[in-house]
């Protein structure tokens, strides 16, 4: 079993910059996955960043490639979502996600954390 918070969600400016981390609970965190989704009013959750287990390998969906970044630190069991270039259309719910699949489908992850809302004005 995973749990896993978010903070660090908020306002921003168009253009700015927001930071926002994932804590898990668990040492099996190091074992999974670690994804970042978000969620828009009306529209499907959809994984915007992940990054493999050994912190090898990381995926950013085009609409975020060169803007976010994903990080995390296994010894501490903590992930990172670095967000600039901040626009209106990013505004959502972002939730960090671990699972054993290496996978953009949010379906298959298997822990959640409860989210953090995340608001762009133009």
């Amino acid at each position: 079993q995973v749990q896993l918070v978010e903070t660090g969600g908020g306002l921003a400016q168009t253009g700015g910059s927001l930071r926002l981390s994932c804590a898990a609970s668990a040492r099996t965190f190091v074992n999974h996955n670690l994804a970042w989704a978000r969620q828009a009013p009306g529209k499907e959750r959809e994984i915007v960043a992940l990054i493999h287990w050994s912190g090898t390998t990381t995926y950013y969906a085009d609409s975020v490639k060169g803007r976010f970044n994903i990080s995390r630190d296994n010894a501490k069991g903590t992930g990172t979502l670095q967000m600039h270039s901040l626009e209106p259309e990013d505004t959502a719910v972002y939730y960090c996600a671990a699972g054993r699949a290496y996978s953009t489908r949010y379906s298959d992850y298997t822990y959640w954390g409860q989210g953090t809302q995340v608001t762009v004005s133009s």
